[in-house]
């Protein structure tokens, strides 16, 4: 299996994203942004679309600009307009999975391609994408690492967060940033339908184990590691889909945590 450069790429690429998805995705469901991260995710495809209208050869690039474009304009129309953030999230999304539909149908497009692009197919990744994934989770570590607190803090309240001089537009703008290419380059280990699960599943599995925030997120990136690197050994194993294999080997992982939280008591909890 090592022996194979594309199970190499793989592997490298579902450690470095698997723990990265985990980690950003114990912030996203504290700040209930999963709905912002499908919003992100499908949007996507109208920068996939664009990409293979163009004829360009690597479709990640068009695929993260175009999200970046949709994710300032959902921050452009909260900031701007009266309508509720769901609404402007269901605007953006079905718009832009429109716009992607409309210029699929104009082009002849590689319809293996765009089914690995919707679906995953982790085994098609390049080093060029594991490399920009290694340098994205050293930036999110390295950020994490020096904000942790006032991410916390802002977490938890906004309003608690301004008042204790933390300063809430800067670090939404990165966090929001952040999150957006962690999303766009994802879409290759999961596809379009199914990557918002990397970021909701493993912060389930480690929310019953955990009685604080440390311990959630390191639970988090373990969840997000074992999903990741085990649902990929499966794919390999059982010659199916890559995506599919990932989300059902977290869904495993979560009902084993749900299982064990209820009849075990928490190995965490100090006991007197």
């Amino acid at each position: 299996m090592l022996s194979e450069a594309y199970m190499q790429r793989a592997l490298a690429a579902s450690i470095l994203l698997g723990p990265l998805c985990a980690l950003l995705g114990v912030f996203v469901t504290a700040r209930r942004l999963s709905f912002f991260s499908d919003t992100i995710a499908h949007g996507a495809l109208a920068g996939l679309a664009i990409g293979i209208w163009l004829g360009l050869t690597n479709l990640t690039i068009p695929m993260v600009l175009f999200s970046l474009v949709v994710a300032a304009a959902m921050i452009w129309l909260k900031d701007h307009t009266d309508l509720l953030t769901d609404s402007i999230m269901a605007l953006l999304l079905s718009g832009s999975v429109a716009v992607g539909i409309l210029i699929l149908s104009l082009v002849r497009s590689n319809r293996g391609e765009l089914h690995s692009y919707l679906f995953g197919d982790i085994l098609a990744v390049e080093w060029q994408d594991v490399i920009i994934a290694a340098i994205l989770m050293g930036i999110v570590g390295l950020g994490l690492w020096r904000w942790l607190t006032p991410i916390t803090l802002m977490t938890v309240n906004e309003d608690l967060a301004r008042v204790n001089c933390v300063d809430v537009k800067k670090l939404n703008y990165g966090f929001v940033l952040l999150l957006t290419v962690t999303v766009a380059l994802s879409i290759r280990l999961l596809g379009i339908v199914l990557v918002t699960s990397l970021l909701v599943i493993p912060p389930a599995i480690a929310r019953p184990l955990s009685l604080n925030l440390r311990q959630q997120i390191i639970l988090s990136v373990i969840a997000g590691f074992i999903g990741c690197f085990g649902g990929t050994v499966l794919s390999w194993q059982l010659n199916v889909p890559s995506g599919a294999s990932i989300v059902l080997t977290c869904i495993a992982l979560f009902i084993c945590s749900t299982i064990y939280s209820k009849l075990l008591p928490n190995p965490f909890r100090q006991t007197s």
